[in-house]
């Protein structure tokens, strides 16, 4: 039976849009419990993603049973990232503030492991997202706030065109230290 569902899912992942040649994006899942919860109570992570306390197993499957909500109702839009080779989720990816009415959003994106970053998983899921919000979404800019301090967050995102148009001072408190943050804008280059 695990062989007819991998073979049903291997069909199904040849269809999906979002999906490069190492790993493809996909919306949650009610099984992405305990990966999102992971993520969510990181504290390594928490300066990044502006969070101050830890999420609840419930609080994150309430999340989970509303992430079918569409991006135009939600205002945002979570994916997982997730390696074509193994099907292993081993990362999120976000739009986040969607605004419609002037066709912009933020981006956020994590990898969760360390030994998975800087192996062009991270890079590889930004290009589909940012194909897919210019193409699909339409949309005509995204932007991203960035740490000063993050560098590889900062060399990923400039390597897509993102721009530097402010820094943000003193602007993160995080384990009684403030630290700059660094808002990058990419405009779509098609409208």
């Amino acid at each position: 039976m695990f062989t007819q569902e991998k073979s049903t899912f291997n069909q199904s992942v040849n269809l999906i849009t979002l999906k490069g040649n190492t790993v493809y994006l996909r919306a949650l899942e009610p099984e992405d419990l305990e990966f999102v919860y992971t993520i969510e109570n990181d504290e390594s992570i928490w300066e990044m993603s502006n969070t101050q306390t830890p999420y609840s197993r419930y609080l994150i499957r309430q999340y989970l049973e509303n992430a079918h909500q569409d991006i135009y109702e939600a205002k945002q839009l979570r994916l997982t990232i997730c390696k074509i080779e193994t099907y292993e989720v081993i990362g999120l990816i976000d739009l986040f503030d969607f605004d419609p009415r002037n066709q912009r959003a933020g981006v956020g994106i994590v990898i969760q492991n360390q030994e998975d970053r800087g192996k062009g998983f991270g890079k590889e899921a930004l290009e589909l997202l940012i194909q897919y919000s210019f193409t699909q979404l339409q949309l005509h800019q995204l932007y991203a706030n960035i740490g000063t301090e993050n560098k590889a967050s900062i060399n990923l995102f400039t390597n897509f065109g993102f721009q530097s148009i402010g820094i943000k001072k003193d602007w993160i408190r995080f384990q009684n230290r403030y630290t700059d943050e660094g808002l990058y804008q990419l405009i779509n280059p098609t409208n």
